[in-house]
């Protein structure tokens, strides 16, 4: 049991050790920073000399979110077309295009079915 213990020891202490120094800086920020006087006109948001006009956290639509992760899709699927001139030195070049094609007909196809769906328009038809 002595031995399991001291493969771990390093660990314990690293733990301790930095718990101990984010307790001490904390505290130490408490007691030898400065006091917050608490004026109200003082202690607002400052927005370029303009008064606030709206809500910080304003609600986004789906849409925003849904149009995201299908840029980050498409942006992750043209990161597998690098493999295409890097890996494959040793094979076909006709090969090579052949199986680029494919991909790109793959990839192509989703983004028909995206368009399709309506899933990039904004606004509704009328």
């Amino acid at each position: 049991m002595g031995a399991e213990f001291n493969d771990y020891l390093p660990v314990v202490l690293t733990v301790l050790l930095a718990g101990g120094l984010a307790v001490l800086l904390l505290g130490l920020s408490a007691v030898v920073g400065k006091k917050a006087r608490g004026a109200p006109v003082r202690d607002t948001p400052y927005e370029c000399g303009m008064p606030i006009l709206s809500e910080a956290h304003t609600r986004f639509s789906v849409k925003f979110y849904l149009v995201a992760m299908l840029f980050i899709l498409f942006d992750i699927e043209v990161v597998f077309l690098y493999p295409f001139a890097v890996v494959f030195d040793d094979l076909p070049a006709s090969l090579i295009f052949v199986e680029m094609l494919v991909f790109l007909a793959i990839l192509f196809a989703g983004w028909i079915f995206i368009v399709k769906k309506g899933v990039l328009r904004w606004q509704k038809e009328e």
